[in-house]
């Protein structure tokens, strides 16, 4: 039986000026709304099954939306939401989302944060220490500069499933590799940490960038987490940014075709399957 190809990570919102203020001007595109319907035609016309809806907002209301959308949509398999890990009730709202068998995990926004070390925090880390209880994933949105305190608070949590969104946002624009590579490498030493192949296009140029830009980092990711820890992802609609869905899945289907039939199964969808519990 074929391996059902699924999308790990994209967004769905309705666009508000407020919550979506991180939207600039140069991202006009991203400034109307994006729901089931939207995305429904492109994972058709790349034969996927389904999706992971991932939180764009810092706010419960974002977790209740997608949570909504995947009982009238069912190719959504898996919700990402949000909850704040530094609140006094979080064991509470996490035991509250084990009522809605779609909400896989959590994540927050930490490449926003001003405190380069926010995934260090006592409060922070009190609450991700709850997640392994409740049998959710967590994902880890980052920079590149982020990757050596982020090794530092997987190691605090060897049992906790953990996946790196967006291959921690290298300069692909600049074509630098080295030291995100070394720092990758290290996070990969922990077998409870997976890889998104996702986000890329929106850290290369954005009107101007080939295959060619994005694949050393396609490579490296793979070489690295091996292909039973590495899953696409299109980051739509953001992706749209630097071109199609089909195209920005398309880079990492065609370099994949190198690769076994088994690992290309595991990377469009069996090891989103595995990591999610979908």
């Amino acid at each position: 039986m074929k391996t059902p190809r699924i999308d790990s990570h994209q967004h769905f919102w309705k666009y508000d000026t407020q919550k979506h203020a991180w939207i600039s001007d140069e991202m006009s595109i991203l400034k109307k709304d994006y729901f089931p319907a939207d995305l429904k035609p492109c994972l058709e016309a790349i034969e996927f099954d389904g999706c992971v809806a991932v939180q764009a907002d810092q706010s419960e209301d974002e977790t209740k939306f997608l949570i909504a959308l995947s009982e009238t949509d069912r190719f959504v398999r898996g919700v990402v939401g949000w909850v704040d890990f530094r609140a006094e009730d979080i064991e509470e709202r996490l035991a509250y989302y084990k009522n809605y068998p779609v909400v896989k995990g959590f994540r927050h926004v930490v490449q926003d944060e001003p405190d380069d070390a926010f995934l260090l925090g006592d409060d922070f880390m009190r609450g991700i220490a709850l997640l392994e209880k409740y049998g959710y994933t967590y994902d880890i949105l980052i920079l590149e500069k982020h990757l050596k305190v982020a090794e530092k608070f997987i190691t605090a949590f060897p049992n906790q499933p953990f996946v790196i969104d967006h291959i921690a946002k290298p300069n692909i624009k600049e074509k630098s590799i080295d030291t995100w590579k070394a720092d990758m490498q290290a996070i990969a030493k922990h077998k409870n940490v997976y890889c998104k192949l996702s986000g890329m296009v929106t850290e290369a140029d954005w009107s101007n960038w080939n295959d060619d830009d994005l694949i050393p980092y396609i490579d490296a990711t793979i070489e690295t987490f091996g292909a039973d820890r590495v899953m696409i992802g299109s980051d739509w609609p953001v992706c749209t940014l630097g071109g199609s869905y089909q195209r920005v899945m398309g880079v990492v289907m065609d370099r994949i075709n190198l690769l076994s039939e088994t690992d290309q199964e595991a990377i469009l969808g069996g090891n989103a399957i595995k990591f999610y519990n979908l």
